[in-house]
């Protein structure tokens, strides 16, 4: 529910009232980043995925994060990207009164039916994630038939 934008009421017509001025504001100040308003782009990272002829290219954009957070796996045709992030600072020394921690977890899904899972390569460089998954060889078994 946190995610619900509000109708605006805002139009062009002539007879427009003060109170419609209001109840647009309001309308703004709700739709304009609440605090609790989560996007699905901001909850997780960007992937694209090229289908070429002997493989498939997946290129994620993961800023910031190192080898260790990344887990990639394929189950039954299905290419699963999770990152789980720890972000803590263990400091002794110090006598907080306030301190923050964050742990974030994102995964994508890609379906590539006809991925063969041998031979996958993954390479992490500045941020980039490449992922490449060969296809797997199928043999042409169609028949031609002839008609009478």
């Amino acid at each position: 529910m946190a995610g619900l934008v509000p109708f605006n009421k805002r139009r062009s017509d002539i007879l427009s009232t003060d109170f419609d001025d209001f109840t647009n504001m309001l309308d703004d100040f709700f739709a304009e980043g609440w605090p609790f308003r989560r996007s699905l782009a901001a909850d997780t990272f960007k992937i694209d995925v090229q289908d070429n002829k002997t493989d498939y290219l997946i290129e994620a954009e993961l800023p910031g994060t190192q080898k260790k957070d990344i887990n990639i796996s394929l189950n039954d045709g299905r290419l699963n990207i999770s990152v789980n992030k720890n972000e803590t600072v263990e400091e002794s020394d110090k006598n907080y009164i306030h301190r923050e921690r964050r742990y974030s977890s994102m995964s994508r899904s890609i379906l590539l039916a006809d991925a063969d899972g041998a031979g996958i390569k993954a390479k992490l460089d500045n941020g980039m994630l490449s992922v490449t998954v060969p296809k797997k060889f199928k043999a042409d078994h169609s028949v031609v038939i002839d008609i009478e």
